[in-house]
């Protein structure tokens, strides 16, 4: 709109393409003539001769039904319904990253006016079918597919030269940005396909009574937990005033400009300390390394859902557990014997179910001190008012 061109979002697997099919194809030749693909590889140059015959069979049969070619005195015959069944398994693929492609954008398909075609491989009518019964229209295939992304580039590379001024591309970010926080887990603070410039925040506190740095790692990727995630730089804010634990607040700030530069700003709110670092988020990685962190965070999704889960429960009976001491400590002379006794038992309780590692056994420790210690703690801090109060005129 008004040479305004955004991107709604980016999904692909740059491991899947026309190699995938040729390869598919050798295979079938080496079935029936009863040998092995390790047996074909051995032989460099006569798995190159049918590799070669593969990628021309491909081409061959996007206009014709037959394919046939003798190599060494052996017949290399392929037809178009035998292609289709090979390379089926590699087409679902790619409507799968459509799918994922049209869910991440947030639009109907009803809403996509066009669908340029891309890469050698989208000539073969099987993937143009695909796409036309996605998307419910006839993909555009009247530019060269091997050429329009280097006619894209070269748009973009004028622009970013200064020459065009009536065009503005706005891309997404590929990979989601965050943080390290307690355990181990990726707080997310950019998330994937964000529109760029983009700028986002969160606050965050001290574990620790009277911690005066704190560490902020960041990290890009889409796992729950950073060591599965690519680490992009480090740094510290120092000279947090000291205070309890909890008390500390801590914005840190996520500022990415069009060029891919990550800014980072940790401030504490109360005293303005901060501290700012620059990063370049791209810088480094290869669209083979953003997809294959994508298909891990996939499969992975369910094991590291959990992972999260238990790390989240262990967390919260840490930061419980110090609170409990705590609270026994400043309120010995309040309450009972039997009622200091019981909570101990309990938070010991709690210790023990950590070293079990089963989020259930942590929750129920977790609900078993809360339950118990709520109306003590209730009740001393009602005593503590009060006591407070005396003397005060009201």
């Amino acid at each position: 709109e008004n040479g305004i061109f955004e991107v709604m979002s980016t999904h692909g697997d740059t491991f899947l393409g026309g190699d995938d099919f040729d390869r598919a194809i050798v295979i079938h030749w080496c079935n029936v003539h009863q040998k092995s693909i390790q047996q074909l590889e051995a032989n460099p140059v006569l798995y190159q001769e049918w590799r070669l015959a593969a990628e021309e069979a491909k081409k061959v049969l996007s206009y014709s039904e037959d394919f046939s070619v003798h190599l060494n005195g052996e017949l290399l015959a392929l037809n178009k319904n035998t292609l289709e069944d090979l390379i089926a398994p590699f087409i679902e693929k790619t409507m799968d990253s459509c799918r994922q492609a049209m869910s991440d954008a947030g639009i109907p398909v009803q809403q996509i006016d066009k669908v340029i075609l891309v890469g050698g491989s989208t000539r073969i009518p099987m993937v143009k079918q695909r796409l036309e019964i996605f998307f419910a229209r006839t993909p555009d295939d009247s530019m060269n597919p091997d050429e329009v992304v280097a006619l894209g580039a070269a748009i973009q590379a004028d622009i970013l030269a200064g020459n065009r001024k009536d065009i503005l591309l706005l891309d997404v970010t590929p990979l989601s940005l965050g943080i390290e926080t307690v355990g181990g887990l990726m707080d997310t603070i950019i998330g994937r396909n964000s529109k760029v410039p983009h700028r986002a925040g969160r606050q965050y506190t001290t574990s620790v009574d009277g911690q005066k740095n704190l560490r902020i790692s960041v990290f890009q990727g889409e796992r729950d937990l950073v060591e599965n995630n690519r680490k992009l730089g480090e740094f510290t804010l120092k000279n947090i005033p000291p205070m309890s634990a909890g008390i500390p607040k801590i914005e840190v700030q996520f500022m990415l400009d069009a060029d891919g530069i990550l800014t980072v700003k940790a401030k504490e709110l109360r005293s303005n300390v901060e501290t700012t670092v620059e990063i370049k988020s791209t810088y480094g990685i290869s669209e083979e390394e953003m997809a294959r962190m994508l298909i891990d965070s996939i499969k992975n999704a369910d094991q590291d859902v959990r992972k999260r889960a238990l790390l989240e429960s262990i967390n919260e009976a840490n930061n419980l557990i110090l609170a409990t001491e705590k609270f026994l400590v400043q309120n010995k002379n309040i309450i009972t014997k039997d009622e200091i006794t019981n909570i101990s038992n309990l938070n010991n309780n709690l210790k023990q179910s950590l070293l079990s590692e089963k989020r259930d056994d942590v929750e129920l420790a977790i609900k078993n001190l809360n339950d118990y210690s709520a109306p003590i703690a209730q009740k001393a801090l009602d005593v503590n008012i009060q006591d407070a109060l005396k003397g005060v005129k009201m």
